[in-house]
């Protein structure tokens, strides 16, 4: 697990802001791709990867349901 990763869910962050979502997604790809910034002929698949695991990320957190949480 990536140490930097911080957790997005209540109540150890209560509003997450889609900065919080992109950082944890750029530090997620980093990690598994070994690169903290890639070269340019791999620039668009990095990015592209980092859109993908911020979207899913946000699905995941608007589906969780947290118990004692007043979100609904």
């Amino acid at each position: 697990m990536c140490r930097s990763i911080k957790t997005l869910r209540p109540p150890a962050t209560p509003e997450v802001t889609d900065e919080d979502v992109r950082a944890a997604a750029l530090q997620f790809v980093r990690k598994v791709s070994g690169f903290r910034a890639p070269a340019a002929h791999n620039r668009e698949v990095f990015d592209e990867a980092v859109d993908s695991i911020a979207e899913a990320t946000q699905r995941l957190m608007d589906g969780l349901r947290v118990r004692g949480s007043t979100r609904t």
